[in-house]
C-alpha cells in the first residue's frame, strides 16, 4: 500500500473516531440533518435539526472540540451534495499546504443511521471541481470543471475518459462509489469566444417531487404522472456569458450533443454568471449574473410551441421580462436555487452578505419579487441548501463562522429568520436531509 493511501486509512480512522466520540440522539426518521464542510479545521460537521420547531443541535465534530486541529480530513471540503435517498454526501476536496498529502478530487462518505460520515473508499481524482450536481433519481454525479475546460492551454481529461472536458460526469454505483463516464458531445467554441469557464451546472428532472407533507401536493407536478423522458444537462461558462446545453443519456449518463450539426449548443446570459438552477417540474431555468445582479430566466422547450420552440429538445427561449433585476442591495450574486417544488427562486449575494427571493409564475416562469425581498446572511456566504420539505433553508457564511437558517412559508416563499449555527471557522458547503 503506497504512503498516500496508508495516510488517507489512518486519516479516515481518526475521523472515524471523532464522529463516534461526539455523537448525539439523532433519529434518521424523524429528525434532519445538516452536513457542513467546514476549512478552518479540515472538517464536515453534522448537526440534528427538529423538522418542526428548527431546532438544531450537534452531533459530530462540535466546534468545540474541533477548534484547535487543522487537518481532521485530508484536504478542505467544499461544495457537497447529498444523493435523494441520503444515503452518501458527496464533496469536492480541495488542496491544502496544512495537509501534506491532499489532492483535489471528490469524496464519497456515507450518512450513517447516527447522523455520522464515514468515508467510503477512497479520494477520486478529478482535474478542477468547482461545483457539483446530482439528477434528481441519484445516478449520475456532474462535476463542473472551472478553467479546465475546452481549449484552455493544457487541461486534463475527466477521470476514466480520454478526451472530456469542461464537465466531468460519474456513474453512481453500489455503495455510493463513482465510476467516469465518456462523453460523446463535439463541442465548438463560439466566434471570438475565449475558453469556457464552466462554474456551474444544472441537470433536467427525471423524477417529479413526491407528494409533500401531510399528503398536500403542493407542487405543479407529482411523482409518477408525466415523467420526463429527456433529460439535459445545462453548463454556466462564466467567461464567454452562455449557458451550454448537453443531452444526457438517461441510462448511462453520457453527455451528448444538443444542437443542429451536432454540436452543443449555447444561449446568451448576463454579464458573468455564476450559478445556475432548474425548476422541479421541468419548465425554467434560472441563471444569476455576477455583475449587474441581475436573474436570466428561460422556458425549456420540452413540446413545441410555435413561435417559440420548434423542437421539444430542451432549448431555452429567454421569458419575457429577463433578466430580472434583484431589488434592494443585494450584490455580487452568486449560487441560485428553486425550491423542491418549483414555486421559489432564492438566490444569494455574495458582496451584499443577503438572500433574495422571487416567485415564480406558473403560466410564464416569470419572478415577482417576494416581501421581504432580501434578507441577511453572515459575512461572505459560500452555499445554499434547501430541506426537501421546503421548509428549511442554510446557507453556510465563510467570513463568520456560521450557518444561517430561515424558516420557508411554502405557500408563499417567505423566508423568516431563525437563530445561526456557529461553525467551526470558514464554512463552504453545505448539504440537508
Amino acid at each position: 500500500m503506497s504512503k498516500r493511501f496508508w495516510l488517507l486509512g489512518f486519516v479516515g480512522l481518526i475521523f472515524g473516531a471523532l464522529l463516534v466520540a461526539c455523537g448525539s440522539s439523532y433519529n434518521a426518521s424523524s429528525n434532519g440533518l445538516v452536513m457542513v464542510g467546514s476549512q478552518g479545521s479540515s472538517v464536515i460537521q453534522t448537526f440534528s435539526l427538529n423538522p418542526n420547531s428548527g431546532h438544531i443541535s450537534s452531533i459530530a465534530n462540535s466546534t468545540n472540540d474541533t477548534s484547535g486541529q487543522t487537518c481532521i480530513l485530508n484536504g478542505l471540503p467544499g461544495p457537497m451534495v447529498t444523493d435523494p435517498k441520503g444515503a452518501y454526501a458527496y464533496v469536492i476536496m480541495g488542496t491544502t499546504s496544512q495537509c501534506s498529502s491532499s489532492q483535489l478530487g471528490i469524496a464519497v462518505f456515507q450518512i450513517k443511521s447516527d447522523g455520522t460520515l464515514a468515508l467510503s473508499g477512497d479520494l477520486v481524482p478529478d482535474p478542477h471541481p468547482v461545483s457539483l450536481a446530482m439528477d434528481s433519481a441519484g445516478k449520475f454525479l456532474f462535476v463542473a470543471e472551472g478553467t479546465n475546460s475546452w481549449g484552455s492551454s493544457n487541461p486534463s481529461p475527466c477521470p476514466q475518459t480520454t478526451a472530456q472536458y469542461g464537465v466531468c460526469v460519474y456513474a453512481i454505483g453500489s455503495g455510493g462509489a463513482l465510476t467516469g463516464v465518456q462523453g460523446t458531445f463535439h463541442f465548438m467554441n463560439g466566434q471570438g469566444f475565449r475558453p469556457p469557464n464552466i462554474v456551474a451546472v444544472a441537470p433536467t428532472p427525471t423524477v417529479f417531487p413526491a407528494i409533500g407533507i401531510n399528503g398536500v401536493q403542493t407542487a405543479a407536478c407529482s411523482a409518477g404522472t408525466n415523467t420526463p423522458t429527456s433529460e439535459y444537462l445545462y453548463a454556466v461558462d462564466g467567461d464567454n456569458y452562455v449557458l451550454w446545453q448537453f443531452t444526457v443519456d438517461m441510462t448511462t449518463g453520457v453527455l451528448g450533443n444538443s444542437g443542429s450539426g451536432g454540436f452543443v449548443q449555447h444561449f446568451a446570459t448576463d454579464a458573468i454568471p455564476a450559478g445556475v438552477a432548474v425548476d422541479a417540474c421541468d419548465r425554467f431555468v434560472y441563471v444569476s449574473g455576477n455583475l449587474h445582479n441581475k436573474i436570466n430566466a428561460y422556458s425549456i422547450c420540452t413540446t413545441v410551441i410555435k413561435g417559440m420552440c420548434p423542437n421539444a429538445d430542451g432549448s431555452l427561449f429567454e421569458i419575457s421580462g429577463s433578466p430580472f433585476p434583484v431589488t434592494g442591495s443585494a450584490n455580487g450574486l452568486g449560487p441560485i436555487a428553486v425550491d423542491p417544488n418549483g414555486n421559489d427562486v432564492y438566490v444569494v449575494g455574495t458582496l451584499s452578505n443577503t438572500v433574495s427571493g422571487f416567485k415564480i409564475s406558473p403560466a410564464t416562469g416569470s419572478l415577482a419579487a417576494l416581501n421581504p425581498a432580501t434578507v441577511a446572511t453572515g459575512s461572505e456566504p459560500k452555499s445554499i441548501a434547501i430541506r426537501a420539505d421546503n421548509n428549511w433553508m442554510f446557507v453556510t457564511n465563510y467570513g463568520s463562522a456560521s450557518v444561517s437558517q430561515y424558516a420557508i412559508t411554502p405557500s408563499s416563499g417567505v423566508l423568516t429568520t431563525a437563530a445561526p449555527i456557529t461553525t467551526d471557522n470558514y464554512p463552504f458547503g453545505i448539504a440537508v436531509k
